[in-house]
């Protein structure tokens, strides 16, 4: 049998990175952070467990980059889905919305995520959080900030703490009334964005996390972006291993 092609090892190196991503996001809204193993996520995954180290160094950053993905896909979502706007008042509505409905929709994995941000390591630098920084970024500018570097922060910063407001256990704030804070402060009308009575299509409710990983799985029907199944692609040898990558030993409990 010929070596595989550096482009081939490539491909297999991406669709095992994003299904370690979509297996966290979805262990954790299931069972919680404390309760899912680096172990538990590489089953989910199909992938052998030593090769969880090859791309993250632990549990808290493969959750938090997974989260990180999860939350820049979602906005990415709501700013572009149609009608597509350049009106920079409903760019912010539906930024806004996007990360509140996450709040309400996935409390379980927001509480988890916003309890990471709290130890020692404080944000993942990553590609999913640049990415939704960029994204934060480009919403605050178009809604007609003279200062972006000191704008986005400040929105980041509000964002998060009403998301802590909403998952905190047992005090939980409804949505409505910081929904209503926001929209204030940035001066939108409740009708803009996503109202709490009304849903966007493909709302966070949703429990298929698959459009937001592109795991590329065949299945019976042919193969397709976010697939989750196809035993060729979760058993094979090729996917288990990554030539001239030697993965570092980990721990399955952290």
């Amino acid at each position: 049998m010929s070596p595989r092609s550096a482009s081939v090892n490539e491909e297999l190196r991406r669709r095992s990175r994003e299904r370690l991503l979509q297996a966290a996001v979805e262990l954790v809204s299931e069972r919680g952070y404390e309760a899912t193993t680096l172990g538990d996520i590489a089953d989910r995954a199909g992938s052998a467990r030593g090769l969880v180290s090859y791309y993250f160094p632990g549990k808290r950053q493969l959750v938090q980059s997974a989260v990180h993905r999860l939350m820049h896909r979602t906005l990415e979502e709501a700013l572009e889905r149609e009608p597509r706007v350049e009106d920079g008042r409903e760019r912010m509505a539906r930024a806004v919305d996007a990360i509140l409905g996450l709040a309400r929709d996935r409390t379980v994995l927001m509480r988890q995520h916003m309890a990471g941000l709290l130890q020692a390591e404080g944000f993942v630098q990553c590609p999913e959080q640049r990415r939704l920084a960029e994204l934060l970024r480009d919403t605050v500018a178009r809604h007609g900030s003279p200062d972006v570097d000191a704008d986005y922060p400040m929105l980041r910063s509000l964002l998060m703490g009403a998301v802590y407001a909403m998952v905190l256990p047992n005090a939980g704030m409804p949505l409505t009334p910081l929904r209503a804070e926001l929209f204030t402060r940035y001066r939108l009308d409740w009708a803009q964005g996503v109202p709490p009575d009304t849903e966007a299509p493909g709302g966070t409710c949703d429990t298929d996390f698959s459009r937001f990983f592109a795991t590329d799985r065949p299945t019976a029907s042919g193969p397709g972006p976010g697939n989750r199944t196809g035993p060729a692609d979760r058993t094979g040898p090729a996917d288990r291993t990554e030539p001239g990558d030697g993965p570092r030993a980990v721990d399955q409990s952290k």
